[in-house]
């Protein structure tokens, strides 16, 4: 149980309930990840505004992302972030037993090396932010990347940190 006072969507009035609504007729529900932040309906528009633009970006692949937001979940272990993201994978047709072998190495993300490199780039990031260089980067431009999709992904992984860390210090309930 969220240990934070939230709005639930029969609650819900102005922006969050316009929110809530997009929400509900697109995925049929409003998930937890949205309710917990409830209580500053502002981030709730910002975390809906990030999330439309990642869907809808031209690069960065919806199975890329939910790699990365997988294997940092592990790394905060966020098991609310973990299920919804590996369940997310399953139904884009990923095996259980890949996205297991991922979370091991992920060299065995069944993905092309180009986008295991800046997935492994990005954990880079997360462990340790000052560890990356400039050959680093020169490495992902060389696989095609541009220097948006890079920040892009790394803004992605840092964010899904900042959510992980919110989700397990408010006791975010399973959806």
């Amino acid at each position: 149980m969220a240990i934070i006072k939230t709005v639930k969507p029969e609650e819900a009035t102005g922006m969050l309930a316009e929110v809530y609504k997009n929400f509900q007729e697109k995925m049929g529900m409003v998930p937890n990840a949205f309710i917990i932040r409830s209580s500053s309906p502002d981030q709730v528009v910002h975390q809906a505004r990030s999330l439309s633009y990642y869907w809808n970006h031209d690069t960065l692949s919806h199975k890329l992302l939910a790699f990365i937001r997988v294997l940092v979940s592990e790394t905060q272990q966020c098991e609310y972030c973990i299920n919804l993201n590996t369940g997310m994978l399953i139904q884009s047709g990923v095996s259980m037993e890949d996205i297991r072998k991922s979370k091991e190495n992920p060299n065995n993300i069944p993905l092309e090396e180009k986008d295991k490199a800046l997935i492994k780039f990005v954990l880079k990031v997360v462990k340790d932010s000052k560890s990356t260089t400039a050959d680093d980067m020169e490495k992902l431009r060389q696989l095609g990347w541009t220097d948006r999709d890079i920040l892009d992904a790394v803004n992605h992984g840092t964010t899904q940190v900042s959510s992980d860390m919110i989700f397990n210090a408010f006791k975010i309930d399973a959806d």
